[in-house]
């Protein structure tokens, strides 16, 4: 790993300049416009066979609805199609500067939440797919999501362009800062509303309320916020409210086994990975319930549950989400990373990349597999493109803060002075990432028609329904 130079404590670090000098050097290596390298393949493996592919380990009643979010349209496609990148970008030239890497980067992975102190930062909030690899996966993804994204909302190639360039000069900016950042420091530092109260003049006056918006849902998403939301009062006490496919109690999985028997034993090895005082307070909660429910797009058909446990009564809740862990679409390409098990690596990764995760955060592993568990709505708040979310107006200033927000994931894992080396001052790296991104968004509308046109001829399943 080119970012591992460090084998001893009794070791002298590299000044700054040395590392910066290091990361500027790998240029000649693999120069930055390279990163612009992308040509449309139709003889490849199809991006369609990829999705199937990877849906054989998933649950097959599911299926249907992950291809009709999916058919959405092209950026609802590219969102579910991570495994499809990750095939082609593995062909591409890239810089073996290596971080931890998000796995499943785009515009819709970000948003508000909270601190184990409970304070509200921004950041990437999606970890599926997280792994050690090339820094340039990640920020190629992300360039590629703002074009396709951009399209998404009716404009041309030179406002896609202009998003682009926004999230990689905003990167660049930060590295450069994060790079002379002491490392005690950097630790501790977030996006939160301090950092962005003091980045105010950045933003447009009439995006303000929009930042302020997003932020005051996230605080009122608490556990007793999200109590009358989720759950309905019955003689046996406060209960999820079903509402299938999408939530709905179920007493077996699909393996044959008692669910609650299975979550039972999720837990039990799940608190081994909390810290004690986490476990010890946990300990203290108990189950009243359970249901299955279906996630976002690139989830959809992994067993994912809603557990609701209640500590001193009602009032006193705690919802936890347990979500199946399968191996990273990364792992191909990627093969230096080592785990207990696959919920392991997305806690490790997601600890790494945010810093301040989740208070309740951890693994578990069942005969029928790994899984990762997070409270559910305990100060959270995404961030959506489109209908209801961000729109044309608003997504220049918040391409400043995906920039923002990444190259702090890739700071704390990486080398922020070898990162900020090679990414430079200049805009070599921002008309790359511009041309790449152009390019790949044609690769994603070609694979989307070809999606489009199996569904037409009932070549695959598609659910009718709006789910």
């Amino acid at each position: 790993m080119t970012n591992a130079i460090y084998k001893s404590y009794l070791q002298k670090n590299p000044s700054v300049k040395d590392r910066l000098a290091l990361g500027k050097s790998i240029r000649k290596q693999v120069n930055r416009s390279s990163l612009a390298d992308y040509k449309i393949q139709n003889k490849r493996q199809t991006g369609v066979d990829i999705v199937l592919k990877q849906e054989e380990s998933r649950i097959p009643s599911y299926i249907p609805i992950r291809h009709a979010r999916m058919a959405a349209n092209p950026f609802a496609f590219f969102r579910g199609g991570a495994a499809i990148m990750a095939h082609d970008l593995s062909s591409t030239p890239t810089t073996r500067i290596t971080v931890q890497l998000c796995g499943d980067m785009h515009v819709s992975n970000f948003g508000f939440f909270s601190t184990t102190e409970h304070q509200l930062v921004f950041g990437i909030n999606d970890f599926d797919e997280t792994l050690v690899g090339s820094f340039d996966w990640d920020l190629k993804r992300l360039a590629a999501s703002a074009m396709i994204a951009s399209e998404d909302l009716g404009q041309d190639r030179i406002y896609g362009e202009s998003i682009v360039r926004q999230i990689s000069m905003s990167y660049r900016h930060y590295l450069q800062e994060y790079a002379h950042t002491a490392y005690s420091k950097l630790i501790q530092t977030y996006i939160d509303e301090k950092s962005l109260k003091a980045q105010i003049h950045q933003f447009d006056p009439k995006n303000l309320s929009f930042i302020k918006k997003h932020t005051a849902k996230a605080r009122a998403n608490t556990n007793i916020g999200v109590i009358g939301k989720l759950t309905k009062d019955t003689p046996q006490g406060q209960r999820l409210i079903d509402n299938p496919p999408l939530i709905e109690h179920l007493e077996l999985s699909i393996h044959g086994r008692k669910i609650i028997d299975l979550l039972d034993e999720v837990l039990s090895t799940y608190t081994q990975s909390l810290l004690p005082d986490r476990s010890n307070l946990l300990s203290r909660y108990k189950i009243k319930d359970w249901a299955r429910k279906i996630v976002g797009i690139g989830s959809v058909g992994l067993s994912c549950w809603i557990i609701y446990l209640e500590g001193l009564n009602a009032e006193d809740p705690i919802f936890l989400q347990v979500k199946k862990a399968q191996k990273s679409v990364l792992e191909p390409y990627f093969s230096e990373n080592h785990f207990t098990c696959q919920g392991d690596r997305v806690v490790s990764g997601q600890r790494l990349i945010q810093g301040a995760p989740d208070f309740f955060l951890g693994y578990g592993s069942t005969a029928e597999g790994d899984f990762y568990v997070r409270q559910l709505r305990d100060m959270k708040g995404g961030i959506t493109i489109g209908k209801g979310g961000v729109g044309v107006a608003e997504l220049p200033d918040l391409a400043k803060l995906f920039g923002w927000a990444l190259a702090n994931a890739h700071a704390r894992s990486g080398d922020p002075a070898i990162l900020a080396g090679y990414c430079g001052k200049g805009e070599a790296l921002d008309d790359a990432l511009a041309k790449f991104s152009l390019a790949y968004s044609q690769q994603n509308e070609v694979d989307y028609d070809a999606f489009m046109t199996l569904i037409k001829s009932n070549k695959i399943s598609c659910a009718t329904e709006n789910y």
